[in-house]
C-alpha cells in the first residue's frame, strides 16, 4: 500500500493562496506561514499533516500527493475546506 507524507497550507480564498505561493516561490519557510497563515489545525505543526495512506485525504488532495512531482508547492487546490497549497515530503 502506498504511502506519503505531506505539508499544506489551507486558506479561504484562491487569491490568498496565490499570494503565499509566491512568497514560497521567493524562498519564505513553508513552516512559518503555514503556522501563520492556514486554517487548518496542522498549520500549529508548520503545516505537517504526518504519513497517510490513499483515501485518508479528500480526492482532489491525494491526486496532488500521490501523482504530482514531490517537494514541489502545488496550488491552489480547491477542496471543500478552502484553498490548499500542497507540498509533498515523500511517498513509496
Amino acid at each position: 500500500m502506498a504511502k506519503a507524507s505531506a505539508v499544506h497550507i489551507l486558506v479561504k480564498t484562491k487569491n490568498e493562496a496565490e499570494k503565499l505561493k509566491q512568497r514560497l516561490a521567493k524562498g519564505e519557510s513553508f513552516a512559518t506561514l503555514a503556522k501563520k497563515h492556514s486554517l487548518c489545525p496542522s498549520g500549529k505543526k508548520g503545516g505537517d499533516l504526518g504519513e497517510f495512506k490513499p483515501g485518508q485525504m479528500v480526492k482532489a488532495f491525494d491526486n496532488v500527493v500521490f501523482k504530482k512531482p514531490i517537494l514541489e508547492v502545488h496550488g491552489p487546490i480547491k477542496t471543500q475546506f478552502g484553498f490548499h497549497l500542497i507540498k509533498t515530503l515523500y511517498r513509496n
